[in-house]
């Protein structure tokens, strides 16, 4: 069964604290400060690996975690960034976090394509300074360190879109399964009964100097485009494909009593109801299972649907029992698929981030084009509220990073971020709406008093 969706949990590492340290020597009465930084926690990358097939491993294995930072140390001694963590997903992996998720990822997608691309899906806190980045001419012995920060966090939905030149459509038990069979090398299940398959299924159709990869994508039916039966999850995987082969049933009424005219519109229907794209994509009719029938009626079922899809849909009457048209049907695919390149790639990656970084393909490279890369910057605005007769809150993402790197137990790091609260105009703010020394504040849960009018 081929695995196509998984839900995983990444957390990025925090990063390290730094350290509060003083040179302690012989001959040294007053060492100055000596702390350390702490390092950077480590990162969750997604990188696209072609050797994997389907989501599999995820199934097993759902949450993820990279190294924290290490803790500064005295003598200035940095602490290690944490280990980044890279994750292998097949090629065709879309990356996405619901909007409404309360982790720190919402809104955020990504699509990796090609062997080597990659996606940071996760960044790792920063590491907190020593005391040492805090010695000032009027600071000489900060008795403080800064803590580092928790790294990113979030669920992710991946979804498998599989990277195939040609799609195999059509109704249930038309036959596609026989013919990638005897197009490739693949070994699907088939039998005579709908729905044999009920996973996409690959195989590889081998020209003189290239490949085509083709998909055979289980039966459609009608509504599949609204959610009928799995046709969601089945016209995906038919969304990447640069060319569709609809097999068609020369015959239907002899086993089933349908018509082959009604069959061919219904999956017709059904793809530019999913997607609009799909319905310009460029076609090959195959007309299968022409053993069932007479030559007389092979010929002239080729002619009544040459002339009623016209000049640019090739028509052709194939048997899988017999081999008759196969040899037709793969020149006519390997002319119609042009050689993909780079550009066509990134056509595929519609509007989507695809991955930041593309490796070396063989001897030569594949060179990005020149691009600069624009990151989110954090929410640094900040709103004052009053709770009480004698308290208030300041709200903000920036101002609780900022709390979150100081221990309030600590005087010294207090007068510290006091400090910063009146550059940054949080205390300007306060006494505007009535705040008076003693009052208390409170930020991300935390209560504590602050004196505004004393000196920086």
């Amino acid at each position: 069964m081929l695995h196509d969706r998984a839900r995983i949990h990444v957390q990025a590492g925090a990063g390290g604290d730094g350290c509060m340290s003083f040179r302690r020597e012989a001959h040294v009465p007053r060492g100055g400060p000596d702390g350390g930084d702490g390092g950077r926690g480590g990162a969750v990358v997604l990188v696209c690996d072609d050797s994997l097939r389907d989501l599999q491993s995820f199934k097993r294995k759902t949450h993820h975690r990279a190294g924290r930072g290490g803790h500064g140390e005295g003598t200035q001694r940095h602490g290690a960034d944490g280990e980044t963590l890279a994750i292998g997903v097949p090629p065709g992996t879309q990356i996405v976090a619901a909007p409404d998720d309360d982790g720190d990822l919402a809104g955020r997608r990504w699509e990796l394509l090609a062997s080597g691309q990659r996606a940071t899906v996760a960044r790792g806190g920063s590491g907190g300074k020593g005391n040492k980045r805090f010695a000032t001419p009027t600071r000489q012995a900060p008795r403080f360190a800064e803590r580092g920060l928790v790294g990113e966090e979030g669920w992710l939905e991946l979804r498998l879109k599989l990277l195939a030149d040609v799609g195999l459509v059509g109704l249930p038990n038309a036959g596609k399964s026989s013919l990638l069979a005897r197009l490739t090398r693949a070994a699907p299940k088939v039998a005579d009964y709908p729905f044999t398959t009920l996973s996409p299924v690959l195989g590889v159709l081998e020209g003189d100097d290239r490949q085509l990869v083709l998909a055979d994508i289980p039966g459609l039916i009608e509504g599949a485009s609204d959610g009928a039966g799995l046709g969601h999850d089945f016209l995906a995987h038919v969304e990447r494909t640069r060319l569709l082969v609809h097999v068609l049933d020369i015959a239907p009424e002899l086993s089933a009593g349908e018509d082959a005219l009604a069959n061919h519109a219904t999956i017709e229907r059904e793809l530019a109801a999913h997607d609009e794209r799909l319905a310009r994509l460029p076609r090959v009719l195959a007309l299968a299972k022409c053993d069932l029938v007479g030559e007389q009626r092979v010929r002239d079922a080729v002619a009544q649907w040459r002339e009623r899809l016209g000049e640019g849909v090739p028509v052709i009457a194939t048997s899988s029992a017999t081999g008759a048209g196969l040899r037709e049907l793969a020149t006519e695919l390997l002319r119609c698929v042009p050689p993909l390149d780079s550009g066509d790639r990134s056509d595929r990656a519609g509007d989507w981030q695809v991955g930041e970084t593309l490796a070396a393909s063989g001897d030569a490279a594949e060179e990005l084009a020149e691009h600069m890369v624009f990151r989110p910057a954090g929410d640094s605005g900040f709103t004052v509220e009053r709770v009480g007769p004698r308290s208030f809150a300041v709200r903000g993402r920036g101002i609780e990073r900022l709390l979150a790197r100081y221990d309030v137990d600590n005087d010294d790091a207090m007068a510290y971020f006091e400090d910063r609260l009146r550059r940054i105009g949080v205390l300007k703010e306060l006494q505007a709406q009535g705040f008076a020394p003693g009052d208390e504040i409170e930020i991300a849960g935390e209560t504590f008093e602050l004196d505004p009018g004393a000196p920086a």
